[in-house]
């Protein structure tokens, strides 16, 4: 499949979705809690519902993998879906919520976008070309290039987590920026320089994982790899990354 094309029906795809969880963001929709105690609505469920027939109409020989209706088909070509990443925000009302679609094609990620439709801001990366950020919907909207910060010494960094236990592993003395519902775009923003969150699965980190390295940083997961289904780990600007590994103590892979 040409690179381009896949883009452009991830966008298309993207779109469709984010169009139909908006309609239930703005109407409301309650949650209820699934077996693993996490929050999921009919929103979810629609959503995914909508990826999964697009992109099997789209690409029938590709495989797919959500959150809420797990794995279909066994391909070397697999769409990762999150219908709504940030529930909990979505079901409040708090428009910090996104739509992800990734595209992994031999376990490498190729192609990432992150909608935030009730923030009307969109992201998007390609494997070698760049990450990207504009305004949503996209047509006739300025794209900006992404790029992760250059600090270098610990003493001067920004540094995150998702809680207070993991910030306690962080190293001392590096600054500790406002809390914010949307850490990672910080970071591809260059605004902070490091945020370490330990939990979640990979549709919540495939996309991700793409636009910080393609913005120059680097995502270490807790075995020591780059996979996005080990359970999270540390993203940080690449000059930080190596020296905040060793002050975490990952273990290092050859």
């Amino acid at each position: 499949m040409d690179r381009d094309d896949d883009l452009q029906l991830a966008f298309d795809t993207s779109d469709l979705a984010a169009d139909l969880a908006l309609a239930y963001f703005q109407s409301g929709v309650p949650a209820t809690l699934k077996a693993d105690g996490t929050p999921v609505t009919e929103a979810d469920r629609a959503v995914e519902r909508l990826f999964r027939d697009t992109l099997s109409a789209a690409r029938p020989d590709d495989a797919l993998l959500g959150e809420e209706f797990g794995r279909l088909g066994d391909s070397e070509r697999l769409w990762i879906i999150d219908p709504v990443d940030g529930t909990s925000f979505f079901s409040r009302r708090d428009p910090n919520w996104r739509v992800h679609i990734a595209l992994q094609v031999a376990g490498s990620t190729e192609i990432a976008v992150v909608t935030a439709p009730a923030l009307g801001r969109c992201w998007w990366a390609t494997r070698g070309g760049g990450s990207f950020e504009s305004s949503w919907p996209r047509e006739g909207a300025a794209t900006k290039r992404l790029e992760v910060s250059t600090t270098s010494m610990l003493a001067d960094a920004r540094l995150d987590a998702l809680d207070d236990a993991s910030r306690a592993r962080l190293p001392p003395g590096a600054a500790r920026p406002p809390a914010t519902p949307l850490p990672l775009v910080e970071l591809v923003r260059g605004e902070i320089d490091a945020f370490l969150v330990e939990r979640y699965h990979i549709w919540d980190h495939a996309p991700w994982i793409l636009l910080v390295e393609e913005a120059g940083g680097g995502f270490t997961d807790r075995t020591g790899g780059r996979a996005g289904d080990q359970g999270g780990g540390l993203y940080s600007n690449a000059n930080l990354h190596s020296q905040l590994l060793a002050a975490l103590q990952y273990p290092a892979r050859p």
